[in-house]
C-alpha cells in the first residue's frame, strides 16, 4: 500500500479500494477526465477529498474564482471516501479544556464555533440534494472500564456549562437497555447531534457542486513534480509561478492549494514537509445482523459510537443492519494489508458482544488519516501568500474539512480569517522526524497499557 513516509509520489489511476462505500455507493459522478494539455490557472487545487473540494467550490460560490482540482487518482480516493462517516463537532484531539487553559475563554470558544459551522455547512450542502444516506442524529461516548465514566462524566458538566451542550449522562443500565448492550460499555454520555453518513457518496456530492458551480475536477493527474519559477520587469515586484507537472499536462498556477493531507507525499513541498504523521486507521464492515442477533444485542441504535480508549474503537450500526468497527491498523503501508489487522478488530466486536461469535466481516480496508504535532488542525500558507494548505484533521476531519476549505478559499481570495491558532499559525515541525514511526510505535505500547491498567 502506498505509504507518504515512504513514496517520493502517489501514482495514478488506482481503483477505489475493496471497501463497503465503494460498493454500495453506485456510480461516480462526472469529472473532467484527466488533463491532457498543458495550462495555465490562477488556481490550483491539488486533492479532490473534501478540503479541495470545499475550497473549489466556495471559491467558486463565494468568490467567483473558478479554480481547477488535480486529483492522482479518483474523486475522494483518500480518506475522504475511506472513513467511518462520523459527522461531529470535533477539534482534533486537543480538548476544549486544553485550548481554554493555553489560550484563554474567547478564542477556545472561537475554536468551537468553527467546529460547529462545519457541521451546519455539511448539513446545509446535504440539503441541496446530497443522497449520502444520514442516520439519525446522536453520538454516544463510551467508558470502556467503570473508571472512565468519572471522567465522561465531567465532560460533559464541563460541556453544559462552557457551551449549554445538551449531554444526556447514561447509566450502564440505561446504555445496554435503549441503545445497545454492548458489555464493554460502563456508562456513556450521548450527544443530541452527531450522525453518520456514507462519506464516498458524501464527496460526490460536492463534486457534483463544485462542477455545477464551474469547477475543472481533472481526475487520473497526479503532481509528480513541482517547482517555483520567478520573474520580473524592470520597476515592478516579482512574480512567482507554480509549475506543477502531471503525467499529460502542465499547469501553471499563480496560487496553489494542498489538500493531500494525510496522502501527502514524502518531500511534497517544503511548507508542508516534517509537519504531519500519517497513521493508517483500519475499518471492517461485517455481514448484516439477523432480527435475532440484533435482539441478542439489543441493537437498537444506528447513533455513532466511539469508546474512551487511547487506541480508541469506534462503530456503528449501517442502514442495512451491518456493523462497522474500526480502530488503528498497521504501522507502515507494507503492512497495510495484513488480515491480522481486521481479524482485531473482529475479535475486539465480539467481546462487546458476545452474542455474534459466529459473525465474520464482508469488508475490510484501511486508510491514511494525518496527526499534527500539536492534536489541532492548521490552515496556513507560505510569505508569498502563494501556497496554501490544510492539513491535521486528527482523524476528525469529516466535517471540519469542509469549514477548512471555507477558510482555505476566504485566504486564496484575500479575504481576512478569524483570528485564531489553527488560521494564524503553522503546522509545528516534528523534531526528530526521521524517527516518528519509531513514536507512533512507542504511543502504542504506552496505549495498550493506558487502556488496561491506567
Amino acid at each position: 500500500m502506498y505509504d507518504p513516509l515512504i513514496d517520493d509520489s502517489l501514482a495514478g489511476n488506482s481503483p477505489y479500494p475493496n471497501s463497503y462505500w465503494a460498493d454500495v455507493a453506485g456510480t461516480a459522478p462526472e469529472d473532467d477526465g484527466q488533463l491532457n494539455k498543458d495550462i495555465t490557472v490562477d488556481v490550483a487545487i491539488i486533492g479532490a477529498g473534501y478540503t479541495g473540494l470545499s475550497t473549489a467550490l466556495h471559491l467558486a460560490r463565494e468568490h467567483g474564482i473558478k479554480a481547477t482540482v488535480l486529483e492522482a487518482n479518483r474523486t475522494a480516493w483518500g480518506a475522504s471516501g475511506r472513513n467511518a462517516g462520523f459527522i461531529l463537532k470535533s477539534s482534533g484531539r486537543k480538548s476544549y479544556a486544553s485550548m481554554q487553559s493555553q489560550w484563554g475563554e474567547e478564542v477556545m470558544r472561537g475554536i468551537y464555533n468553527e467546529m460547529c459551522a462545519g457541521v451546519e455547512t455539511v448539513k446545509d450542502f446535504i440539503s441541496e440534494g446530497i443522497n449520502c444516506d444520514p442516520q439519525d442524529n446522536g453520538y454516544i461516548r463510551v467508558a470502556h472500564k467503570p473508571g472512565m465514566l468519572k471522567s465522561l462524566l465531567a465532560t460533559a458538566t464541563l460541556q453544559k456549562q462552557m457551551f449549554g451542550y445538551d449531554v444526556q449522562e447514561l447509566t450502564r443500565e440505561q446504555l445496554h437497555q435503549d441503545y445497545m448492550a454492548d458489555h464493554n460499555a460502563y456508562g456513556a454520555i450521548r450527544y443530541q447531534d452527531g450522525f453518520g453518513i456514507n462519506p464516498l457518496k458524501l464527496a460526490w456530492g460536492y463534486q457534483k457542486l463544485a462542477r455545477e458551480a464551474g469547477v475543472t475536477i481533472h481526475c487520473d493527474s497526479p503532481v509528480d513534480n513541482w517547482h517555483q519559477e520567478s520573474s520580473s520587469k524592470p520597476g515592478q515586484q516579482s512574480k512567482t509561478t507554480q509549475i506543477l507537472h502531471t503525467p499529460n499536462g502542465i499547469v501553471k498556477a499563480k496560487k496553489v492549494v494542498i489538500a493531500t493531507n494525510g496522502y501527502s507525499a514524502k518531500n511534497f513541498h517544503p511548507l508542508i514537509k516534517s509537519k504531519s504523521l500519517p497513521v493508517l486507521s483500519q475499518i471492517i464492515v461485517t455481514q448484516p445482523l439477523t432480527q435475532e442477533q440484533i435482539a441478542a444485542c439489543n441493537f437498537l441504535t444506528s447513533n455513532v459510537i466511539m469508546d474512551t480508549r487511547a487506541l480508541k474503537y469506534y462503530y456503528r450500526k449501517l442502514p442495512d443492519n451491518r456493523i462497522l468497527f474500526g480502530g488503528r491498523g498497521a504501522i507502515t503501508g507494507k503492512n497495510a494489508t495484513d488480515p491480522y489487522y481486521a481479524n482485531r478488530l473482529l475479535a475486539v466486536l465480539k467481546t462487546n458482544f458476545p452474542a455474534l461469535s459466529s459473525l465474520r466481516y464482508d469488508y475490510a480496508w484501511s486508510g491514511w488519516l494525518c496527526m499534527s504535532l500539536d492534536d489541532m488542525p492548521h490552515v496556513y500558507q507560505n510569505e508569498q501568500q502563494s501556497v496554501f494548505y490544510a492539513m491535521g484533521y486528527c482523524g476528525s476531519g469529516v466535517s471540519f474539512s469542509v469549514q477548512a476549505g471555507k477558510r482555505l478559499a476566504e485566504k486564496v481570495a484575500g479575504v481576512t480569517v478569524p483570528n485564531l491558532p489553527i488560521y494564524q499559525t503553522p503546522l509545528v515541525t516534528f523534531p526528530f522526524a526521521p524517527l516518528r514511526r519509531v513514536g507512533q510505535w512507542g504511543y502504542f505500547q504506552y496505549g495498550k497499557v493506558k487502556d488496561r491498567w491506567l
